[in-house]
C-alpha cells in the first residue's frame, strides 16, 4: 500500500458529554437541545466560567484570561453552551492535566483567548485596522456594503450568538471591551433593512445578497423571514445566502420547529422563482462538528436551501496544517452534509498577529489539500484584501518576502471609485506577521516605528 503524506479515515461524529462538566451534571438531553436552553446559559463572563468547570480548571487560566479582556480582547466573551462543550471533548474537569489540555484546545485558542496566546513583540501589525476590509467605507446605506459588482452584503445586526476572538467585524459586532469601542448604527433597523431593500429595487446590477451581521441566527425568524421575502420579490436577485456560525456554535436554533418551517416557506418561494438560498457557517475544527451540527444542517436541507456551506478562518495553532484542514473537511463533508468552501487568510484586525500565517504558508496550505477531497468539495484558501476583496492565495502580483508584502490587482471597482481612474491598474498591498518574517525584514519594520505613519505607507509603496 502506497504511504501518502495523509491518511483519510471515516470519523463518526460524537457529542460530547456536557455532564462532564460540574456546572452541567444536572442537564437534561432535553435541557440541551433547547435552544432557549441554551442562550439563557451562555457563558459571558468569568465568574459563570468557573461555574461550568468547577475548580478542575486551574486560576492561571483565568487570571490570564482576566488580563486578556482588560489588555487586549476585542470582542466580549460570549459562549453558548454548545461551543463551550466542543472544547476538550475526550476530557474532564476532574482529571489531571485538563488546565494544559484547555489551554492547546483549538475551539478555545479563538473562541476564548488567554493573553499568553498573544504576541508581545508584535501583538498588531503596524498596519492593522478596526474595520480592516473598509466595509462601513463601502456602505451606499448603512450597514449595505457594495463591494463587488454584482454581490453586496447586508449587515442586519450588530449581534451574534458566539463572539470568536479573530472577528473581522469586531468594530461593529458585539459588546464593546476594556480597550475597544464599538461603531453603532445610526439608524434604527426597520429604517436600515427599508433603506437596503430600496436600494436593491433601484439596483439591477446585484444579483447576490449575503444576509449578514452579526448573525442572522439572532435576529428574530419573523423579522429575517420578512426581510429575506422581501429579497426573494426583486427580480434581479437571483442568489441569497444566510451566514450564521450559530449553524455550528448554536444548531439548536436552526432545529426549532419555527425557523424550520419558515426556511421551508422561503425555500419554496425561492424555487418557483428560481432563486437559491444556501446557509454559510463558519467552523474552523473538525471537533467542532457532532451530531447535534449535523441534523441542523440536514434540517435545512430538508427545507430545501440549496447548500451549506463552511468559510473557515486558516488560525495558527487552530487549523495551520493540512492534516487538521483535511480532518475538518471530511468531517464537514461525511459528518454533516456541509460544503468546504473557503479558508480565509485571517483578517489583519488589532491583536491577531499571534492567529496569522504569511500569504506563504496559505500557499502552501492550498497545495497540500489538492487531490484528496472531490474537486467540487475542495476548499479555496483566499486573501480578503483590503480594498480588493477575496483573491485567491496563487493570484498574488507579486510578493516581497522579505519584508512580508504582497501586491494584489483587480478587476472591478468598489462603491467608492467611481471616479478612480487608477482602481483597475494600482497594486494593493497585504501584509504577513512580522514576528514569521526574515531578521533583516523584521529589522526594517522596526526601522519604521520612529517614523511617521505615513512616512512609513510611502516606504512601503
Amino acid at each position: 500500500m502506497i504511504s501518502q503524506p495523509y491518511v483519510y479515515r471515516r470519523h463518526e461524529l460524537a457529542e460530547p458529554d456536557w455532564r462532564r462538566f460540574p456546572g452541567w451534571t444536572g442537564v437534561s438531553a432535553a435541557e440541551w437541545e433547547s435552544a432557549q436552553w441554551q442562550r439563557a446559559h451562555c457563558v459571558k463572563n468569568l465568574r459563570q466560567l468557573r461555574q461550568v468547570t468547577g475548580p478542575g480548571l486551574d486560576e492561571t487560566f483565568f487570571a490570564d484570561t482576566e488580563r486578556d479582556q482588560r489588555e487586549r480582547a476585542t470582542m466580549s466573551m460570549l459562549l453558548p453552551p454548545q461551543m463551550l462543550n466542543t472544547m476538550v471533548p475526550s476530557g474532564s474537569p476532574d482529571r489531571p492535566g485538563f488546565t494544559e489540555a484547555f489551554y492547546a484546545d483549538p475551539v478555545r485558542r479563538y473562541m476564548l483567548p488567554a493573553f499568553s496566546d498573544r504576541r508581545t513583540d508584535w501583538p498588531s501589525h503596524p498596519y492593522a485596522q478596526r474595520d480592516s476590509l473598509h466595509e462601513a467605507e463601502m456602505w451606499v446605506v448603512e450597514g449595505l456594503t457594495h463591494r463587488y459588482p454584482t454581490k453586496v452584503l447586508a449587515e442586519l445586526l450588530s449581534t451574534c450568538p458566539q463572539y470568536c476572538g479573530h472577528c473581522t467585524r469586531m468594530d461593529l459586532v458585539g459588546n464593546p471591551t476594556a480597550v475597544t469601542d464599538k461603531h453603532k448604527f445610526g439608524l434604527a433597523r426597520e429604517d436600515r433593512l427599508s433603506a437596503m431593500l430600496s436600494y436593491l429595487r433601484r439596483t439591477p446590477g446585484v444579483r447576490d445578497v449575503v444576509v449578514s451581521g452579526g448573525d442572522v441566527a439572532n435576529l428574530p425568524w419573523p423579522r429575517l423571514e420578512s426581510f429575506v421575502a422581501a429579497l426573494l420579490e426583486i427580480d434581479s436577485i437571483r442568489d441569497i445566502r444566510l451566514a450564521s456560525k450559530a449553524l455550528m456554535g448554536l444548531p439548536q436554533h436552526w432545529l426549532t420547529g419555527e425557523v424550520r418551517a419558515g426556511m421551508s416557506r422561503l425555500a419554496a418561494t425561492a424555487r418557483s422563482r428560481g432563486v437559491s438560498i444556501a446557509i454559510h457557517t463558519h467552523v474552523n475544527s473538525a471537533q467542532s462538528v457532532t451530531p447535534l451540527v449535523a441534523r441542523a444542517a440536514q434540517a435545512m436541507l430538508e427545507a430545501g436551501v440549496r447548500d451549506v456551506r463552511n468559510q473557515g478562518v486558516l488560525l495558527r495553532g487552530i487549523n495551520d496544517s493540512a492534516g487538521a484542514l483535511l480532518d475538518l473537511c471530511f468531517a464537514l463533508l461525511d459528518g454533516a452534509a456541509i460544503m468546504p468552501y473557503y479558508f480565509y487568510m485571517c483578517d489583519m484586525i488589532p491583536g491577531s498577529e499571534h492567529w496569522r500565517l504569511t500569504l506563504r504558508e496559505g500557499q502552501s496550505l492550498q497545495h497540500e489539500i489538492m487531490g484528496y477531497l472531490p474537486g467540487f468539495a475542495t476548499p479555496r484558501v483566499v486573501c480578503d484584501v483590503p480594498y480588493v476583496g477575496k483573491r485567491w492565495v496563487h493570484q498574488v502580483a507579486r510578493y516581497d518576502t522579505e519584508h512580508g508584502i504582497s501586491y494584489w490587482t483587480k478587476n472591478y471597482h468598489t462603491a467608492i471609485e467611481v471616479d478612480d481612474e487608477l482602481a483597475l491598474s494600482r497594486e494593493y498591498p497585504y501584509y504577513d506577521p512580522i514576528y514569521m518574517l526574515p531578521e533583516a525584514g523584521q529589522a526594517w519594520w522596526r526601522s519604521l516605528g520612529s517614523r511617521s505613519h505615513a512616512g512609513a505607507a510611502e516606504l512601503v509603496r
